[in-house]
Order: structure tokens, then sequence, then C-alpha cells
């Protein structure tokens, strides 16, 4: 079933390449592109600097988006899962790197209440 599967995706892969978008939440976060690698402002104090495996096109449509394509299925969900993994979304701010169309469920702030 596995090795059905994995040639299936190859043959996929080849007729409509595999594609999987990403889009940046947060003031100040951008994406761009540097030669053939990635640089991501993402609040930290340097940029992230993200090398680009050989044959796998990458675009930044928009300094907010990342567009990964190709044709081998677990190339393109891996890459982009390693993109997603320098600051994936926070559940308080929504700020980070997310799908396009995941939802993220917003976690409630702490509340004051006063002592009386």
């Amino acid at each position: 079933g596995t090795t059905r599967a994995l040639l299936a995706n190859m043959i996929t892969g080849v007729t409509a390449p595999y594609e999987k978008k990403l889009e940046i939440v947060g003031v100040g976060y951008n994406a761009k592109m540097q030669g053939k690698d990635v640089v991501l402002q993402l609040g930290f104090s340097h940029p992230v600097q993200v090398i680009v495996p050989q044959g796998l096109p990458v675009s930044c449509p928009s300094q907010t988006q990342i567009a990964v394509s190709g044709t081998d299925k677990r190339q393109v969900g891996q890459f982009a899962a390693n993109i997603r993994a320098i600051r994936p979304p926070e559940p308080y701010n929504l700020k980070g790197i997310k799908y396009v169309g995941e939802i993220v469920r917003r976690k409630a702030g702490k509340t004051f209440v006063s002592g009386a």
C-alpha cells in the first residue's frame, strides 16, 4: 500500500506540481528572496537565512507570502514545515508563520481581577 501511494504521488507530482503556501503574520515580519535563498525577518535580533534545496522552486509573491512548489510531495511538505518551524503561529497574538487556510485557535490572555 505504501509503495503504491508513493508511486501515485510521484506520478501526480510530475503532471501537476505540489504546492504549499505560507503566510507571515506580524508587524515587521517579512520574507524576501536573496539569490536562491529565502531571508526572513521574524522579530529576532538577526535575519534568518533559509537555504533552498536543489530542484525546489520557491518564490515570494509578496513580502508576507512564501510559495513552495515541486514534484516531490515529501520534499515540498518538509521544506514548508521547516520554514514554519522557525516561528510557528502563537495562540495569543497570532503572530508567526502559518499555512494559508490554517486556522489557529486564539487563546484568551490573562485577566485582571481585583481582590476585595
